[in-house]
């Protein structure tokens, strides 16, 4: 009877350590894809940035709500990259002059 007592609590102690480990891992592959799409985000943004810093012309004397940089294309539109690697269009009236 103590043979299996002790053969029972070796087996749920094993038992629980291995669902610790399954929730261990799925915690870091969480952790990684997490990471994979920041990094991804960063290279799109900065893409984007040095793309437009050569195609486009920087306004200097002002920037967008939060500070950022401000790029006119072309056609004479106002816009700014976000952290995304996205250009987002904004009105000439909605710049803040730059300190």
């Amino acid at each position: 009877m103590k043979k299996f007592i002790g053969i029972s609590i070796l087996v749920l102690l094993a038992g629980f350590s291995q669902v610790n480990a399954q929730s261990t891992t799925s915690k870091v592959g969480t952790d990684v894809k997490d990471g994979a799409v920041k990094a991804g985000n960063k290279t799109a943004e900065v893409a984007s940035k040095g793309k437009a810093a050569v195609t486009d012309q920087v306004y200097k004397d002002k920037v967008g709500p939060n500070g950022e940089t401000i790029y006119i294309d072309k056609h004479s539109k106002y816009y700014w990259i976000d952290k995304k690697g996205h250009k987002v269009p904004i009105e000439k009236d909605k710049l803040i002059i730059k300190k």
